[in-house]
């Protein structure tokens, strides 16, 4: 198995920010990725760290990154995933065996692990939707526990792993058979929606900041709220969409947190609503960060 010490992980997260981490774990297999958790069942587990914003002082700690965990099969219409493996491969994959319901992960960069982890979902689909069951790690029984869509209690970018702090190892999906061409048509214009909607994965970005409040949408209270545009240090507002923080050359993870801090506080004092970050944080050196991200609810 690959362990790094000291590893430079800017070049592997979305925000292109970040310091090095004391050591990284890379399993390549369900034995070795059980085995580290049994060693110590408090490291952060992390895939393609498309939703994480890592401390540009770096973490003094453990950390398993899932990327190289990245097979799957599919059988009939049943496709089976590791958590590692990156949402569009498994995307297309199925698109390419004539299956439907996996066609909105072709638009997001994250793994299996993370968009079952947070029931990922867009463009009238979800996770929640084609799931049969998952393959977790239980840190507190310190076992493998296979759980069903009822029992992973799906929500709004919510699951029960987020709850009880399960591992999910790999997740096993039914699909229904489709012509190829509609299943393609289908994430080609998913894909022009991100195009048109979102900034470029070119821009060093994680997606939407905030998940949005029931019945309300956080782009537009952010859009009301008069935050697009602001630049703190380098970093900003995204121009086209106040949900979205682009980070420049020289930004770094306290700029991006100085931002999310305006943005959260501009829509509580206007309209109340206290909004809830989909980002998470990988820090501890920063006191400053890690004051934001306790007002920010992202840390206890």
């Amino acid at each position: 198995m690959l362990i790094e010490e000291n590893y430079d992980i800017k070049r592997l997260t979305s925000f292109k920010c970040g310091g090095k981490i004391k050591r990284v774990y890379f399993p390549e297999n369900l034995n070795e990725f059980t085995e580290i958790l049994s060693r110590n069942p408090d490291i952060k587990v992390f895939g393609n760290l498309s939703n994480t914003l890592v401390s540009t002082d770096g973490y003094d700690g453990e950390i398993v990154i899932t990327t190289k965990m990245n097979k799957f099969t599919v059988d009939g219409t049943t496709v089976t995933a590791e958590c590692g493996l990156k949402g569009p491969k498994l995307a297309q994959a199925a698109a390419d065996a004539g299956l439907s319901g996996l066609e909105f992960m072709v638009a997001f960069p994250g793994s299996i692990g993370g968009e079952v982890f947070m029931n990922a979902g867009a463009h009238g689909q979800s996770v929640a939707d084609s799931l049969v069951e998952a393959k977790c790690y239980d840190k507190d029984q310190q076992k493998i526990v296979t759980l069903s869509k009822s029992g992973l209690g799906f929500s709004y970018r919510t699951s029960i792993c987020q709850t009880f702090d399960l591992v999910v190892l790999s997740a096993t999906f039914e699909l229904e058979k489709a012509r190829k061409q509609d299943i393609e048509a289908r994430m080609n214009e998913n894909l022009a929606f991100r195009k048109n909607k979102q900034p470029s994965l070119a821009l060093p970005n994680c997606g939407s900041v905030f998940r949005n409040p029931e019945g309300d949408s956080a782009g537009r209270l952010l859009d009301a709220a008069g935050v697009k545009g602001l630049v703190v240090g380098g970093a900003g507002i995204w121009e086209n969409h106040a949900n979205f923080i682009i980070n420049g050359p020289n930004g770094t993870s306290e700029d991006i947190l100085k931002i999310m801090y305006v943005m959260y506080n501009e829509v509580k004092e206007q309209f109340g609503i206290e909004l809830q970050p989909e980002v998470r944080y990988l820090g501890g050196k920063n006191e400053t960060e890690v004051k934001i991200c306790r007002k920010l609810k992202m840390i206890k």
